[in-house]
């Protein structure tokens, strides 16, 4: 009994089995279609958001930071104008001068002797010239009577009291030459200022030329007023003003922020460092800051005109490129561009765009070139 149950469960177990195993792969056949279908309708309802934008104009004010120095708004070498010796120095290195203060007295004998001569020459010119003229008026005088003078005669003494009278007056100029040279014996400062630098002692032989004139005698420097003096790179020199206001520091003076206005742009570009130099008045009444210094200057510049600006999230710097990407119907289309200032998170573009294009707000390369945009989002720039 017990076999033939077994001999009748085998074979009703196998066959149970196998039609467990046939439904169950008929099962999975048919929940396998199902799947697939409810993840491409899944797909087909997922939209891909992209965020859009607007292109407008926007002066793009920004600011730049450059080394400048400053420099004394006057400043001049002093060189002897006649050979001479060094008779007297009357200042040195740190003397505050006004101008017209005798700085220097020189000495040249032979400078004397030429002043000598020439008042010799004018006064021998002067007796010449007199003579000449009392000789001309005689005859004239005399010619008054019929006869007595030819009228060539008169005409000769009047020429020659004429030639007398221009002897005299170069005579005069000669003299006049002399005592300026003289006058040159005398070193004065042109104007207020600082002496920086002295290079003479009394004794020392000084010159327009030869070893006398190797260094100047002294240096002077207007220090109650200085130039700033800053390079402006050539993509920003049409974004300065005269008036403008900037500021600096020194290392000297840590902590302290000074501030001046543009008062010169030279309005050309200097072709060795491709910038524009420009020029700010500082006031230095208190000699707070010294000619030669360095200065760290900060420009805050102001666009000349509006131009195309984007935040800049909606550029593209790759490889390949930079490039913006525009929303033309629901295709992406990349857009080369060149770009120009950037300041808080927005940046000058310059391309084939126009007023109003639509572009990515966050554009990056997987958005490709050609791309179906399904659905779009307008923000603020």
């Amino acid at each position: 009994m017990k076999n033939g149950w077994n001999l009748v469960r085998g074979p009703f177990a196998r066959a149970t089995t196998a039609s467990v195993l046939v439904g169950s792969l008929l099962l999975v056949a048919g929940c396998k279609p199902a799947g697939g279908a409810e993840r491409e309708q899944k797909a087909a309802a997922t939209t891909t958001e992209t965020p859009i934008i607007a292109l407008g104009e926007e002066r793009l004010d920004t600011s730049l930071r450059l080394p400048g120095e400053l420099v004394s708004f006057e400043r001049v070498d002093l060189y002897a104008k006649v050979s001479s010796f060094v008779k007297r120095v009357h200042v040195d290195v740190g003397s505050e001068v006004t101008q017209g203060q005798l700085l220097a007295s020189l000495e040249a004998p032979e400078l004397g002797s030429q002043v000598a001569e020439a008042e010799s020459r004018l006064k021998a010119q002067e007796a010449v010239y007199i003579a000449a003229k009392a000789s001309h008026d005689r005859l004239a005088e005399t010619s008054k009577t019929p006869g007595t003078i030819s009228e060539n005669d008169l005409e000769q003494e009047a020429a020659k009291t004429s030639a007398e009278l221009a002897r005299l007056d170069a005579a005069k100029a000669a003299k006049l030459a002399v005592a300026a040279q003289s006058g040159y014996l005398e070193m004065r400062a042109p104007f207020t200022a600082v002496v920086t630098a002295r290079n003479v002692s009394p004794g020392a032989y000084v010159g327009p030329a030869g070893r006398g004139s190797e260094a100047p005698l002294f240096t002077l420097q207007e220090q109650d007023r200085l130039r700033l003096v800053v390079s402006v790179p050539e993509a920003r020199a049409a974004d300065l003003a005269v008036g403008q206001e900037v500021s600096f520091t020194v290392r000297s003076r840590p902590g302290e922020r000074f501030v001046a206005k543009v008062s010169r742009v030279a309005g050309a570009i200097d072709s060795r460092l491709r910038a524009m130099r420009v020029e700010m008045n500082v006031e230095n009444s208190g000699k707070r800051l010294l000619p030669g210094a360095v200065a760290e200057v900060t420009l805050p510049l102001t666009a000349a005109s509006a131009r195309y600006v984007i935040p800049k999230a909606a550029l593209v710097d790759s490889t390949t490129g930079t490039f913006v990407v525009r929303v033309e119907g629901q295709k992406a289309k990349w857009v080369r561009v060149e770009v120009g200032q950037e300041h808080d998170g927005k940046v000058e573009v310059f391309g084939d765009l126009r007023l109003g294009d639509l572009l990515a707000a966050r554009a990056n390369e997987e958005l490709r070139d050609g791309a179906t945009i399904t659905a779009t989002t307008m923000v603020k720039p």
